[in-house]
């Protein structure tokens, strides 16, 4: 039998041998096709298009695939607008929220009458702090040992406009936040107005330095007077972790404005909640102490921000409102922020 047995080897061989080469050939000849299709289609039409024609075979697959399409989304590289942008749905309770714009009611009351309980109407949120032109709460996250933050404060000697458009300006918050290490938008969804953003900044010794990639979208309503911001934590595969950065994955915050007459004259007031995870080892009480000692000293430089605005070109996302459009409703494209310049999103502090 030995004889035998090494008769029968290099055949078997051979045949594996054949039918990988054949599997070679064909997948070489199918993947040739597909760039010369590609080059094709990038002659034929422009790359707007290509991407719209692109996006609407992605979601046809996506439909029927929904499982193996988010496998293959996360080996490909595609970043799924659809599921991760800011939904209408979510700007919408950023903004006709009661318990907002309660709370925003309720803090114009903060300098006429130091140590009013603004937002005891909502049980859990435990008073932390108290400063001239704002107030601080927070309440535990369920199953954490975090906590969430809500910022209510007024300011008397800037326009909203000035501070909206600090909040989304990145290349001047590279000039006033000496923390910021990489500020950039990386991706940019034009339906909604939608935009991913890469943020990393210094943390308090002995951290490392952490890094956001958050989605962020703004809306102005200029029937309501408002001003919203919303942004929260995504995975983008345009900005992979490194071993330069701690990767914060978990993120959210919202912000609303109300000028107190119009959104060109000093005077209004803010709601900010947020919360994040910043992948620390300390206890609760060293992260709860850190925000706090920290936040006073950042809203500071964000109002002298505010005010020198007015001194640096900065771009004016809030071009939509007109001394004239103050009584009627912007169209639907500059409701949702389309604008394209590329921005900050709403978040304050993290």
């Amino acid at each position: 039998f030995e004889p035998r047995r090494w008769g029968g080897g290099p055949k078997k061989k051979g045949l594996l041998s054949i039918f990988a080469d054949h599997c070679g050939f064909v997948t070489g000849q199918r993947l040739r096709r597909a760039c010369q299709i590609g080059e094709l289609y990038s002659n034929l039409y422009s790359e707007r298009t290509r991407r719209t024609l692109v996006g609407s075979i992605w979601r046809r697959f996506q439909s029927k695939h929904a499982p193996t399409g988010r496998l293959f989304a996360a080996m490909a590289g595609i970043f799924m607008w659809d599921k991760e942008k800011i939904q209408d749905e979510e700007i919408r309770s950023a903004r006709m929220s009661g318990k907002t714009l309660q709370a925003l009611e309720a803090v114009k009351c903060l300098n006429a009458t130091p140590g009013t309980a603004v937002g005891e109407q909502e049980p859990g949120w435990e008073a932390v702090m108290e400063k001239k032109d704002f107030k601080v709460w927070r309440r535990p996250i369920l199953n954490s040992h975090l906590y969430e933050y809500r910022v209510l404060g007024s300011y008397d000697d800037v326009t909203p406009r000035q501070f909206f458009n600090v909040q989304l300006d990145t290349e001047y918050r590279k000039k006033w936040d000496s923390l910021v290490i990489k500020l950039e938008v990386v991706d940019r969804d034009g339906s909604t107005g939608s935009e991913i953003v890469h943020w990393a900044t210094h943390f308090p010794y002995p951290m490392y330095s952490r890094d956001y990639v958050y989605v962020r979208r703004y809306n102005v309503d200029i029937e309501n007077n408002l001003m919203v911001l919303v942004s929260r934590a995504v995975q983008h595969p345009r900005v992979p972790e490194t071993q330069e950065f701690v990767r914060v994955h978990s993120y959210q915050s919202k912000m609303v404005i109300r000028p107190h007459k119009s959104f060109d004259e000093n005077g209004f007031d803010y709601l900010l909640t947020y919360s994040d995870n910043p992948q620390t080892v300390f206890p609760r009480y060293c992260v709860s102490w850190m925000v706090s000692s920290g936040m006073p000293d950042f809203l500071e430089k964000l109002h002298n921000a505010a005010l020198r605005a007015k001194n640096f070109t900065i771009h004016d996302y809030a071009g939509v409102i007109k001394s004239s459009d103050t009584n009627r409703q912007p169209s639907q494209e500059r409701l949702n922020g389309d604008n394209p310049h590329t921005g900050r999103p709403g978040q304050i502090y993290a």
